[in-house]
């Protein structure tokens, strides 16, 4: 009795570790398939093939837009122009927008100088030259908050200039320009060191404003700190990544789940987005290699697929207009926040904005070449054989233009030319993604958040 008791028993348990075997070995295998599925995903979003003429186009729509940054930027201080004319002259200074420079369209520009350099536009020496004297300013004389900058500065004197917030956006756009220069140009021993102190200043924990988790919009010294938090998702992603993975300052990475996950759902296409403009899928893309990556946490999302999703649904959207604006079709198309003829509107779709008038704004689909090339390369590619000069100068394409009523931008604005840049190189060649990943700052911190 006692004897068969012990052996049943000795089966039940032999059979409960079997059961927790093969549990555990079919978990592990599902985890290995998810693995090699992502892999997969990631191998066919290289093996896009680009044609001789594809080619052809996009290096010097890239080399158009460097140039943007080279010409714009002050010799002295590195600073960019927020703005400027399509063919290449600044703006007299009666414009609103006289020598106004902008922090975040200066971090598109540092980026440029190794996309230059790596394509010989420019000589290395040129382009590290470049990068000192920015990265001097910007240590050592620019103004600046617990290591955080103005959104607006003179692009001569580094002043503040329209009463501008520090704004930890912009700042963060920079700092991504910062640390791709710090390892493209390893070699250069001064390059590093003021890269590494710019990076290092910065005290994030301040800018949380006194919450636990959710980063204030920006801080001025009249009101202290905005009211707005980055607590849905928009473009602040890069700026999670380097507050978590600071050596200096650095935040818990329980924050980066504490922000607001809204899902929409458009022509089919689910995706997340707090507001419509497509630049916030695509900014943060711009330095993080999203490809192939997903939270470990449900629902597991795949940010790079996001926004893939984000732009075949504006597409869609757009061709659902046609009939009412008849200069959108397959291949003209695109809006995100950009100028206009009523002025500058953060506008995007989908949903719908009331104010759409018929206006393209090319960016939105030059900022997502890396993410979804098939249809994005066809639309840059008609727009500049239809219209010829009259969209595409000096600086690649106007800001934006009006198919429907003949209007064109007569300005280019630094951060719509520079996500165009870098998002073409990244197609091209991985080469922004490749030098800013090797920084070690972002990969502990997207093995902290849990994205792998």
């Amino acid at each position: 009795m006692n004897f068969r008791l012990t052996e049943k028993n000795s089966f039940l348990r032999f059979s409960y570790f079997l059961s927790l075997f093969l549990i555990m070995f079919s978990l592990i295998g599902n985890d290995v398939a998810t693995a090699q599925s992502h892999k997969s995903k990631k191998q066919t979003a290289k093996v896009y093939q680009l044609k001789p003429a594809d080619k052809t186009f996009l290096e010097d729509l890239e080399r158009r837009a460097f140039l943007y940054f080279w010409e714009q930027s002050d010799a002295e201080t590195g600073l960019t122009l927020d703005r400027a004319r399509t063919d290449g002259t600044a703006h007299p200074s009666s414009h609103p927008s006289y020598n106004i420079a902008s922090i975040g369209a200066e971090g598109f520009g540092l980026s440029g100088l190794c996309i230059a350099a790596d394509n010989n536009w420019v000589t290395p020496a040129e382009a590290k030259q470049r990068a000192r004297i920015s990265l001097d300013f910007l240590l050592n004389r620019a103004l600046h908050k617990n290591g955080w900058f103005y959104h607006w500065m003179d692009k001569t004197t580094g002043e503040r200039r329209w009463r501008s917030e520090i704004s930890s956006i912009d700042t963060t756009l920079l700092l991504g320009g910062i640390l791709t220069l710090r390892q493209c140009f390893a070699d250069d021993k001064e390059i590093v060191n003021l890269a590494t102190q710019i990076y290092e200043r910065v005290d994030f924990p301040w800018m949380l404003a006194g919450s636990p988790n959710l980063f204030s919009h920006g801080w001025k010294p009249e009101t202290g700190f905005l009211m707005a938090r980055w607590k849905d998702y928009s473009e602040q992603m890069l700026l999670y990544i380097l507050a978590i993975g600071s050596p200096t300052h650095p935040v818990s990475p329980d924050i980066w789940y504490a922000w607001k996950r809204e899902w929409r759902t458009f022509y089919g296409y689910r995706y997340l987005a707090a507001v419509a403009p497509l630049f916030i899928h695509q900014f943060s893309h711009a330095w993080v290699d999203f490809r192939g990556k997903r939270e470990r946490r449900f629902p597991h999302t795949d940010y790079f697929e996001n926004s893939v999703k984000a732009t075949k649904a504006q597409k869609a959207f757009f061709q659902t207009l046609s009939k009412e604006f008849p200069g959108y079709s397959e291949n003209v198309w695109g809006l995100t926040a950009s100028d206009s003829q009523k002025g500058y509107i953060a506008w995007g779709a989908p949903p719908r904005d009331a104010a759409i008038d018929g206006t393209v704004v090319p960016c939105a689909a030059g900022g997502s070449l890396m993410f979804v090339p098939e249809i994005t390369l066809p639309a840059l590619s008609e727009m500049k054989n239809r219209f010829g000069k009259t969209i595409y100068g000096r600086y690649g394409f106007a800001d934006a233009f009006n198919p429907n009523n003949g209007w064109v931008n007569p300005d280019v604005i630094g951060i719509d030319v520079g996500i165009t840049l870098l998002s073409a190189e990244n197609l091209r060649t991985g080469k922004v993604w490749q030098w800013f990943m090797k920084n070690p700052e972002a990969k502990l911190a997207l093995q902290k958040i849990g994205i792998r």
